[in-house]
Formats: structure tokens, sequence, C-alpha cells
């Protein structure tokens, strides 16, 4: 994954009789976009606002650039552990099986539920042929959405996120986006969120990290860096990678309490935050909703999971 702004849009839907909430096993109102689809465009690495460079609205398809995901699992039954298996081809349909290592991994996947309630960042295992597989529990039925993040190792080659549907079976219930507050709370953890996102302006995002009332000061690398939000749009799942600008043991990164990021939302709407740190060894996530409008930024926080 890139340092710098990744945004990748579709606009597809499950049936109705397909819900939202989800979970995943370890291996760990609409809105349109402002901006017509285009390639992801190269990303500049750096913090602080404006060290980035903003990729329009792009990479909707389940196809893009010459590489399709195919999905080898696109339905599974909710409450049973379930192999999910996919592979990246290229144009020519062959299975690639070779790519460029982003933050300590050559792909990186993000399942997420439609209604933003759950998120994950999944690492699958890659097999000689190109396969890639993972174990994954859907407790509850509902739609997700499936993406992979990668980067093919070929001389030029862009980074690109390609998402496919999957569908969990069984017995739907409906979903809210979970209320707002000031502060996101996750396995005791604290996270305060200052800042906003404006549409196409970068501006500054600030993560606080605290325990039982202390700033925590040591936390841990995790893929390269101290922190990974993640972004996607409520309605068609927009969606938005960054991380923080420097990276772990040089002079711009301190391992908290603050984890700072840049980022410019493609088009006005509500976004949901994801906030993945790791400290004593175990990685958490804390959740938000962003809500964007013409020259406003507003930021509500949720409770994590």
């Amino acid at each position: 994954m890139h340092a710098g702004l990744k945004i990748s849009a579709f606009a597809a839907a499950l049936a109705a009789t397909f819900g939202t909430a989800y979970g995943v096993g370890k291996g760990i109102d609409p809105v349109v976009s402002e901006r017509a689809p285009a390639a992801h465009e190269s990303h500049e690495e750096g913090g602080g606002v404006g060290g980035h460079q903003e990729s329009p609205a792009g990479g909707l398809q389940i196809s893009e650039g010459g590489y399709t995901l195919d999905l080898k699992t696109p339905r599974v039954t909710a409450g049973q552990r379930t192999e999910l298996r996919f592979t990246v081809r290229d144009s020519a349909g062959r299975a690639v099986t070779a790519y460029q290592r982003e933050h300590d991994k050559e792909l990186h996947l993000i399942v997420a539920s439609r209604d933003l309630v759950t998120y994950r960042h999944l690492h699958p295992t890659r097999a000689a042929d190109g396969t890639w597989s993972i174990p994954v529990e859907l407790p509850r039925a509902g739609g997700y959405r499936v993406f992979a993040d990668f980067t093919p190792a070929k001389k030029d080659a862009e980074n690109l996120v390609l998402g496919a549907d999957l569908a969990a079976s069984g017995s739907y219930t409906a979903q809210k986006l979970p209320a707002a507050t000031g502060t996101a709370t996750v396995d005791g953890y604290q996270v305060e969120l200052s800042g906003g996102l404006t549409p196409n302006t970068a501006t500054e995002l600030k993560l606080k990290v605290s325990r039982d009332g202390r700033p925590v000061t040591d936390l841990q690398p995790y893929l390269g860096a101290y922190g990974h939000l993640v972004a996607l749009r409520s309605g068609d799942l927009a969606y938005l990678h960054v991380h923080p600008g420097g990276a772990p043991g040089d002079a711009t990164a301190e391992p908290g309490p603050d984890i700072s990021f840049t980022a410019a939302a493609p088009s006005v709407g509500t976004y949901r935050l994801f906030l993945d740190f790791k400290h004593r060894g175990q990685v958490h996530t804390a959740a938000f909703t962003v809500t964007t409008g013409a020259g406003h930024a507003g930021v509500e926080g949720a409770h994590g999971h």
C-alpha cells in the first residue's frame, strides 16, 4: 500500500436478501463521485497537509489496468468458517504470481460490511499457482465488499485496488451506522479524532491514542507504520487508504500518542474511517464516522469494535 492517498470507488449492490453485518476469522445516503473514474496516479511520500497528491476516484471495477480480481468464493454461509479464495489475473487470464512488497506484504485484503459497521484488514497466503486464501467466518448474513490492494511486480506497474462482492447467506438483520461521539473506544483504548475530510482538498486528520486516561507513547510498528487508515464512503463504499507521514525509526514519526494523516475526500458525503494500530503485541481497530459537505468537514466518532 502506498504511503500516499489511494481512492477506489464502485457502484455495485447485492440483492436485498443479503445484509451487511459481518465478522472474519483471524488471518488476523448514496453519493456519487464528483470526478470521473480514472486510473490510479502515483503518490508522494511524506507527512503534513499537502504532502500527498490526490488520486481521482477510480477502481470501481472488478477489472482495472489489465488485471481482474477472480473471487472464487463469492458466497458463504453465515456462522460457518470458510476458506476465502481468490486469484488476480492479468489481461491474458493468467494468474499473477509476482507482486511488489508494500508495507511488508505482497497484497492487502480489506473486507467490509456494506453498512460500514464492521471492517477487517487481512493478509491472505499466496500459493505457488497464484491462488490467495484465508479463513473467514461471517457470523451474520449480509452483503460485503472484498478489496484486493496490490502492485504487480512489473516495471512501472501502478498500485491497484480491485473490488468484488461477497455474500453470506442466512437470516438478515439490518444495521445502522453507529451513533456519533467524539471518541472511539476499542479494547480498553480511547482514540480521539480531530480534523476532518474536505472534498478535493487535502486536510490533516490527527488521531490520539490513550489507555486508562494516559497517552500511549509506545505504539508498535504494524506493517511498517504506527498506524493505517482506511476510509469507505457510505453508499457506494468508495475506498481511500492513507498512511501517516514518516516511518518508525526516522525523525518524523513518533510512537504515539498522536498519529497524523493527510487525506482528501473524493466528494461530499459520509465516510467511515478505520484506524489500525498496534500496542503490546495486539492490533486494534478504532472506527469513526466523518461527514463532509460543501465548504465544511464534520467529524463524528463512533465506537470501534
